[in-house]
């Protein structure tokens, strides 16, 4: 990675908000971002409610100004999975091809990754995406896309250059 980025971490759980559930996914993402040098600066845990989801989003994106937010729970089919809708909710810009390459690698290992409604978009200068809740899930989402968030993130700072590879 050339620059130090910094990021983020949100968890959306209603029992890990209230302290009834360990955060293992938050943890096993905090532990890869930072394995792959970006500085987790801030860590949060918020219940599966669509405006706290929304609300920490923004907080990170325009108040913190973090590079990249990684979201982790609420993205199945259950009826309290709200976190894709409350990204979109934030989003200036779509980034389709992240979680499209996510749900490809991860049903390379399991046909139940396309069950997965996870998002990826951009707040101003953030990159927010969203993986599953189960620590497998999350750091295996999070593993398919870690080669070109280095990429992604110089472009979307300014400072990076073209996507195209010149001959």
């Amino acid at each position: 990675m050339s620059e130090i980025y910094r990021a983020a971490v949100m968890t959306a759980s209603d029992k890990g908000s209230v302290g009834e559930r360990e955060d293992l996914s938050g943890g096993k993402v905090k532990e890869l971002l930072e394995k792959n040098g970006f500085n987790v600066v801030l860590r949060m845990i918020v219940p599966d409610e669509r405006d706290k989801i929304s609300s920490c989003l923004t907080f990170f994106s325009d108040v913190e100004r973090v590079n990249l937010v990684v979201t982790t729970g609420g993205t199945g089919f259950s009826p309290r999975d709200l976190t894709p809708e409350a990204t979109l909710d934030v989003a200036d810009r779509l980034a389709p091809g992240l979680a499209e390459l996510m749900r490809a690698e991860g049903c390379k290992k399991t046909p139940r990754a396309a069950l997965s409604r996870g998002v990826a978009v951009i707040r101003g200068q953030t990159l927010i995406i969203n993986v599953p809740g189960s620590p497998k899930g999350a750091a295996e989402s999070l593993e398919a896309v870690l080669p070109i968030l280095d990429h992604a993130l110089e472009i979307l700072s300014g400072q990076g250059g073209e996507c195209a590879v010149k001959p």
